[in-house]
């Protein structure tokens, strides 16, 4: 077999493996349930930090809130709260920023935000509020030295024109102070290299760390596929058709795209993920396993008996 082409120029630092894991306040008690299982499920994998969304038009402000004040009392996982600009003044939301600074939140991913109407409505700023990511990058960064993580997108931002713009406006989140990218979710590590190659050409130094997005559901991945302007693969497709009524092998398949895909980041160099977890633990976990991540208590006692 032929060995895999070097990719080490495009990679920045090494060792081991590090993971991040994403996930949505919860509307109900049972999603609540569901949410803290899966938490504690992935809290022993030592993650660098845990990220907890904001809802569209700022829709989730107390529920983000609330969870990631649950997470510092009650872990000891370190939150990373979203914060968005959207239907909010500049007032509002650098209260929102001291307000985490306070509890003790030292890291915020900051986002535009999708506008209040949906993916799709032309987005316009909020009046009196933060102008784009950037401007909100500043904003936070004026307030308390947070680390700040932003996004990017390696098959372009729907309103983006160009690639090169995107990347333009990644610059511009940098220049205000970002200093790390997440990346929305792909499907085909290819176009993440690629992206990530004219990233480095652009002289962007800061770790690009790509998303992943384990499909406990196809038709719903999908949709945020169509929604967020990643493409959907057609041999992915084929790897699902006629799964819709059975869970166990479904989960099976979905176990192996992810792990493929996982492996094949791996042996290219990468060695940070951020997995958007939908608020559920299994097929993460098993990843991380994959990845040679264990849990911190069964690592202890295996040096212990060494």
């Amino acid at each position: 077999m032929l060995a895999a082409p070097e990719r080490k120029s495009r990679f920045l630092g090494g060792g081991d493996i590090d993971v991040s894991f994403e996930f949505f306040p919860p509307k109900t008690a049972a999603m609540e349930e569901t949410l803290w299982r899966s938490i504690r499920r992935l809290e022993p994998l030592d993650p660098r930090y845990v990220s907890v969304t904001y809802g569209a038009g700022g829709s989730t402000r107390e529920r983000t809130h609330a969870t990631v004040a649950r997470i510092l009392r009650e872990t000891k996982l370190k939150p990373a709260a979203h914060l968005t600009c959207v239907a909010a003044t500049r007032g509002e939301v650098d209260e929102v920023i001291r307000d985490y600074w306070d509890l003790g939140v030292r890291h915020i991913v900051a986002l535009r935000g999708d506008p209040p109407g949906g993916i799709g409505e032309r987005y316009v700023p909020t009046p009196g509020g933060y102008i784009n990511a950037a401007d909100l990058v500043k904003g936070i960064r004026a307030i308390a030295p947070f680390d700040v993580s932003v996004a990017c997108y390696p098959e372009n931002h729907p309103e983006s024109p160009t690639v090169d713009a995107e990347i333009d406006m990644l610059w511009a989140k940098i220049d205000a102070g970002a200093s790390t990218a997440i990346s929305q979710f792909f499907f085909d590590n290819e176009v993440f290299f690629r992206y990530l190659d004219r990233v480095r050409a652009r002289g962007i130094t800061i770790p690009i760390v790509p998303g992943i997005i384990p499909i406990h559901n196809f038709k719903q991945v999908s949709g945020f596929a169509l929604k967020s302007g990643a493409s959907v693969p057609e041999w992915l497709g084929h790897r699902f058709e006629g799964l819709d009524n059975d869970q166990e092998t479904r989960y099976l398949v979905a176990a192996a795209v992810a792990a493929e895909q996982v492996m094949g980041l791996v042996d290219q160099g990468i060695t940070e993920f951020h997995f958007y977890t939908l608020n559920r633990a299994d097929l993460v976990y098993a990843i991380c396993h994959l990845l040679g991540l264990r849990p911190a208590a069964a690592t202890a006692k295996v040096e212990a008996a060494q």
